[in-house]
């Protein structure tokens, strides 16, 4: 099901790690730095997609972080390469506002350019359609407890067949070998497919409890399911940019468009409004001085305006 998913050619390319974290750092720790190299980072990334690679600066490596809101995002990322780049990390959804990139092309640029490509899928896989191959991605992580409806405590790692020996293992143990089983053996060669990154005993549990939770995904469509977020979101757009007071802090352009929504108000703290909000039965993030909202596809419009109504009466009480 996570090859349908993620687009992939096979499942020897797929791993089940614990979090986003493992994966990214599967990556950052993995990689052959040499000093001198560099990667190319878009600014306010999550923590988890921004510290292993800041901790690389140890074996010389620049870390190049890029302003994407400030003009094109893409032509900026691709300016700040050069010959000494070594990998791009982008989230392909930002986690704040929502802000969504253009793996397809800049995937593209990075192939062209033999750099290596590495997404954080954790605000798209299972919300928008994905396409490793299309998008000529060389490693992806996403936590299974955000948009794949999942249990915290696992996560998809898609490693391309060709950049998996490129990858130094950090870890050692029984269930990273074919037929692991054989406790006897003398050969203790890892596998060649992604299983090479699973060192240790599965995580059962929540391995039936993110099949359970695909299943229901993929039965609905992915087709579907990114076409109600989506409408989502531009009912919230709409509805948000009538209430007085209110900003969207959100990229509105349809390109940029994806499962969540920031907004702020001019006179109410975030943490104050979400409080209100709280209080009146609505779950959503504050994200610096804004709003997070995040509906997926089994909630309609008829939650959403529930919700305006909510929001409205917080704000003029």
């Amino acid at each position: 099901m996570l090859v349908r998913l993620t687009g992939s050619n096979s499942e020897d390319d797929i791993a089940l790690l614990k979090n986003t974290t493992e994966g990214i750092s599967m990556v950052a720790w993995g990689l052959d730095w040499q000093s001198g190299d560099n990667m190319v980072l878009p600014q306010g990334e999550f923590p988890s997609n921004r510290l292993p690679w800041l901790a690389q600066s140890a074996h010389g490596v620049e870390v190049r972080e890029v302003d994407i809101r400030a003009k094109n995002a893409e032509n900026a990322l691709l300016e700040a390469m050069d010959g000494h780049t070594r990998l791009l990390s982008v989230s392909a959804v930002q986690w704040n506002d929502g802000f969504r990139l253009d793996l397809e092309r800049l995937g593209k640029a990075c192939r062209s350019r033999s750099v290596l490509f590495f997404v954080d899928a954790i605000q798209q896989l299972g919300a928008l359609a994905m396409d490793v191959e299309a998008c000529h991605i060389d490693f992806l992580a996403a936590d299974a407890h955000k948009w794949l409806l999942g249990p915290e405590g696992i996560a998809v790692f898609y490693c391309r067949e060709s950049a998996r020996p490129r990858l130094r293992l950090m870890h050692q143990g029984w269930h990273m070998f074919d037929n692991p089983w054989n406790f006897h053996r003398k050969e203790w060669k890892p596998s060649t497919s992604a299983k090479r990154f699973e060192a240790g005993s599965p995580n059962s549990m929540g391995q039936v409890a993110l099949h359970a939770s695909l299943n229901l995904l993929l039965q609905t469509g992915m087709e579907q399911v990114s076409r109600r977020i989506l409408q989502n979101t531009e009912f919230l757009i709409d509805a948000l940019s009538l209430i007085p007071g209110l900003q969207i802090t959100s990229r509105t352009e349809p390109e940029r468009r994806s499962g969540i929504v920031s907004f702020t108000h001019e006179s109410i703290l975030a943490r104050t409004l979400n409080t209100r909000l709280a209080d009146s039965g609505v779950s959503c993030a504050v994200r610096g001085n804004s709003i997070r909202l995040s509906p997926h596809y089994y909630q309609d419009q008829t939650d959403l305006a529930e919700f305006m109504q909510i929001l409205e009466r917080v704000i003029f009480i």
